[in-house]
């Protein structure tokens, strides 16, 4: 679980990213899951975009990426997520 200022952190590290995926009309999917839990082992910290040809709620996508990923969710900025997981080659240190 992060803390207030781990999560001040992250998003500060946030701002400058782009964001690397993109979820639209096809939703959810076993691809999209593999190619975020790949993207967290590598980075950490993943910034991901809902198109507004998506169907599904983005709390809904949160809660579902979350799950399937076993990561935090760091922001939610109106239609941009960012999650965070830990790997264990760190290249995030936390305060």
């Amino acid at each position: 679980m992060l803390t207030g200022k781990q999560k001040r952190y992250l998003r500060s590290l946030a701002v400058n990213e782009k964001a690397i995926f993109q979820i639209g009309k096809d939703g959810l999917n076993e691809n999209l899951y593999t190619s975020l839990k790949e993207a967290l082992k590598t980075r950490e910290l993943v910034k991901i975009s809902v198109l507004k040809t998506c169907t599904i709620d983005i709390n809904e996508i949160i809660i579902e990426v979350c799950a399937h990923t076993s990561s935090e969710l760091v922001q939610k900025i109106g239609k941009t997520i960012v999650i965070y997981k830990q790997s264990k080659e760190r290249k995030i240190i936390l305060p």
